[in-house]
C-alpha cells in the first residue's frame, strides 16, 4: 500500500461520517456500543446460573470504503457485552458455525483450567458445527474481556468485553458506566499479514529512518550519525521500529467504530463517569487521553487500585484500565486513543447530546527508540564516545557480565543510573539462531513513561503509580525464583522465551501447587511485550511492598527487568505468552504446569 493510499484512507475516515460505508459498518457494531446507555447493575435474586449463548460465524461486510470478511460473535464485532456477577455461576454455550475449529478464552478470569479455552493446552477446541459449554463460578469482579485462542481469529473479530459486578458494595462511586474497547482491524487476511512480516519484518513501517534524519538529531556530525546508524543496523533494527503492524494496514476502532463513526457516551454536567478501557487489539498499543479532562485511574486489569489522577496513560495489548472522569461545562470531549507509533488513532466522544463532537487533536510526532531501548546507557558518554563504540562494532552482546567494557576495541562505557537500577546480565543462555541478545544491561523501567511519552507536557501514568486498594497481600516469602528471557530476531520475525520457540521446548514450566514464587522476566528485545499468565495473578513488584498491584498482563519495556510474585493456587495447565498475537503465533508461548 502506498503512502498516498494511506493518506487517502485517513482523509476518508475524517469525512465519512454520513456515508453509506459508515452506515454499513454500524450493522455489525453491537447494540451496547450504539445505544449510548450505561451498563446495568442488577444481579437478580434467584441465584440461578447466568446463561449466555454465543454463536461464532464468518460474515462479509462493508467498512470504511472497503469490503472485508469478519469472524463475528452473535453477528457483531466486537462481540456482545457480557455482564456477570461475582458469586454467581455462569454457563456459556459457544456454537461454532464456521468451517474451522474455534475457541473462547476468558481473559484474566480465575476458573478451572479445563474451562480456560486454549486449544492444545486445556481442551481440544470447538469443532465446526458443535457447541462447547463453559461452566464455572465467578470469583472476582472488574473489567475483563474474552477472545478466541485459535490461530489468528482474534484479529478477524472474535473478541468482546466482559464486566463483572462486585458482590459487595463497589468502592468506586459513579453515575454512568461505559465500556471503551479499543482494537485494530485490517482488510487483509491475517495469515497474509504474517507471511509478509516473515519475509520482511518492516513491511508495514512507512516511517523509515534515514542518515539525513540521524544527522539532524542532537547536532551530531556526519561521522557520528553514520556510526549510530551502523549500531542500529547491527541490531537489525531501526529507531522507528515501534510497532510491527501500523496504520499502513490497520484501521483503529473504538467499540467497533472508526473515528468517523464517532462512538459517543452521554453525560450530564457534574456527573462522575466511569470509563472501562479495554485494549482488545491484536498488536497495537494506545496512548489514551481526553484533552481538557483529567482521568482518575481506579482499577487496573480488573483489580481496584488506590485512585491516581493522570492526563494520559499507555495501555498495552490485553490490559484494562478503569478511570473516573467528571466532565465540566463543555458539551463534548474527545476520547483520543493514539497508536503508540503515531500511525493512526481511534476516537470517540463524551457528550451532553447525541451528535455533539469536539476537535480531534492532530497526531503527534512519531517516537523513536533510544540507545536505552537497545540495552545501552549513553548518559555517561559523550557523542564521540558513543560514535566510537558504534564504529568499533560494539553492541551489548560484547559486554562482559561484571563490568562495562566493550569487547570490540576495548572501549569503556560509563554507566549512569538515570533509567533505574542497572544490573549485569545473568540467567539462562539465550543465544541462538532465534535471538539477537540486546539487554546485556538490564533496568527497572517501571517508573518510566511508555514509549513516546517521555516528553509529554502533562501527567502520564506509570506502573509505579499503581497501588492495590485492598489489604489482602500474601506475605509469604517466595520459596524460589524463575527467570525467563523474552527473546527474538526481528529480521527473521522469530519470537521466543529463552531463545527457544514453543515448538522447540522440552516441556512446561513447573510451578508447585501452593507455593509462593517470584517470576523474573527480562526483555532482551528492543520492543515492548505484553506478557500474560492465564489462571493466576502476577503481583507486580513495583516498590510498594504489601500494596503491589495484581495484574494478568504486564508490559515489559525494551531492555527491562520485571519481577512479579505468584501464588501457585490453580492446579492444571496454563498458557503463558506474549499477547502480541503474531509474536505468540511465532513462538513466544509457553505452558505453565501447576502440580
Amino acid at each position: 500500500m502506498t503512502t498516498q493510499t494511506i493518506r487517502g484512507r485517513r482523509a476518508f475516515l475524517k469525512t465519512a461520517g454520513a456515508t453509506s460505508a459508515v452506515l454499513a459498518l454500524d450493522a455489525l457494531v453491537p447494540a451496547w456500543a450504539r445505544s449510548m446507555e450505561v451498563l446495568t447493575n442488577a444481579s437478580g435474586t434467584d441465584g440461578q446460573p447466568l446463561i449466555f449463548d454465543l454463536a461464532i460465524r464468518e460474515q462479509d461486510f462493508d467498512i470504511a470504503g472497503g469490503r472485508g470478511n469478519a469472524m463475528t460473535i452473535n453477528d457483531s464485532v466486537p462481540g456482545p457485552l457480557l455482564e456477570w456477577y461475582e458469586g454467581r455461576d455462569v454457563v456459556l454455550n459457544v456454537t461454532n458455525h464456521m468451517r474451522h475449529s474455534t475457541s473462547i478464552h476468558w481473559h484474566g478470569i480465575l476458573l478451572p483450567f479445563e474451562m480456560d479455552g486454549v486449544p492444545g493446552v486445556t481442551f481440544r477446541g470447538i469443532d465446526p458445527g458443535t457447541t462447547f459449554q463453559y461452566r464455572f463460578p465467578v470469583k472476582q469482579s472488574g473489567t475483563y474481556w474474552y477472545h478466541s485462542h485459535s490461530g489468528l481469529q482474534e484479529q478477524s473479530g472474535v473478541y468482546g468485553p466482559l464486566v463483572i459486578h462486585p458482590e459487595a458494595r463497589d468502592p468506586v462511586k459513579f453515575d454512568r458506566d461505559y465500556v471503551v474497547m479499543l482494537s485494530d482491524w485490517t482488510f487483509e487476511d491475517p495469515h497474509k499479514v504474517l507471511a509478509k512480516l516473515k519475509k520482511m519484518s518492516d513491511y508495514y513501517n512507512f516511517q523509515q529512518f534515514t542518515l539525513k534524519d540521524l544527522y539532524g538529531m542532537d547536532e551530531m556530525s556526519a561521522s557520528e550519525a553514520w556510526a549510530k546508524k551502523i549500531a542500529w543496523d547491527r541490531m537489525r533494527m531501526m529507531p522507528t521500529d515501534i510497532a510491527d503492524i501500523t496504520g499502513a494496514t490497520y484501521t483503529y476502532l473504538m467499540n467497533g467504530l472508526h473515528p468517523a463513526g464517532n462512538w459517543t457516551g452521554l453525560f450530564n454536567p457534574g456527573e462522575r463517569v466511569r470509563l472501562r478501557f479495554i485494549n482488545g487489539s491484536a498488536m497495537s498499543y494506545f496512548n489514551v487521553r481526553i484533552p481538557g479532562l483529567p482521568m482518575t485511574v481506579v482499577a487496573a486489569d480488573g483489580q481496584n487500585v488506590q485512585p491516581v489522577e493522570t492526563d494520559e496513560f499507555q495501555i498495552g495489548v490485553a490490559e484494562t484500565y478503569d478511570v473516573i472522569v467528571e466532565p465540566g461545562p463543555n458539551e463534548a470531549y474527545t476520547v483520543m486513543a493514539e497508536s503508540m507509533d503515531r500511525s493512526g488513532y481511534a476516537a470517540g466522544t463524551l457528550a451532553t447530546r447525541p451528535g455533539a463532537r469536539s476537535a480531534i487533536p492532530a497526531l503527534r510526532k512519531r517516537p523513536l527508540l533510544t540507545m536505552v531501548d537497545m540495552g545501552m546507557d549513553m548518559g555517561g558518554m559523550s557523542m564521540q564516545d558513543e560514535a566510537a563504540v558504534s564504529a568499533a562494532g560494539g553492541s551489548m552482546s560484547d559486554m562482559g557480565h561484571e563490568g562495562h567494557d566493550m569487547g570490540a576495541g576495548g572501549h569503556a562505557m560509563a554507566m549512569a543510573d538515570s533509567a533505574g537500577p542497572i544490573v549485569a546480565r545473568h540467567g539462562p543462555d539465550t543465544h541462538g539462531p532465534g535471538n539477537i541478545s540486546v539487554a546485556q544491561v538490564q533496568r527497572d523501567r517501571l517508573g518510566e513513561r511508555g514509549t513516546g511519552l517521555a516528553d509529554a507536557g502533562h501527567r502520564v501514568l506509570v506502573y509505579t503509580d499503581l497501588k492495590r486498594f485492598d489489604d489482602d497481600f500474601d506475605s509469604r516469602i517466595p520459596e524460589r525464583e524463575i527467570e525467563l528471557h523474552l527473546t527474538g530476531h526481528m529480521e527473521r520475525y522469530m519470537w521466543s522465551f529463552d531463545g527457544k520457540q514453543f515448538h522447540e521446548v522440552d516441556g512446561p514450566i513447573e510451578f508447585h501447587y501452593g507455593e509462593r514464587l517470584r517470576l523474573t522476566m527480562v526483555n532482551d528485545t528492543m520492543m515492548n511485550h505484553p506478557i500474560h499468565l492465564h489462571g493466576m495473578w502476577m503481583e507486580l513488584e513495583n516498590g510498594h511492598d504489601e500494596k503491589i498491584p495484581r495484574k494478568h498482563t504486564i508490559n515489559l519495556m525494551p531492555a527491562s527487568r520485571v519481577s512479579a510474585l505468584i501464588a501457585a493456587d490453580a492446579p492444571g495447565r496454563w498458557a503463558f505468552h506474549c499477547h502480541l498475537l503474531y509474536h505468540m503465533d511465532m513462538g513466544m508461548f509457553r505452558v505453565v504446569h501447576v502440580s
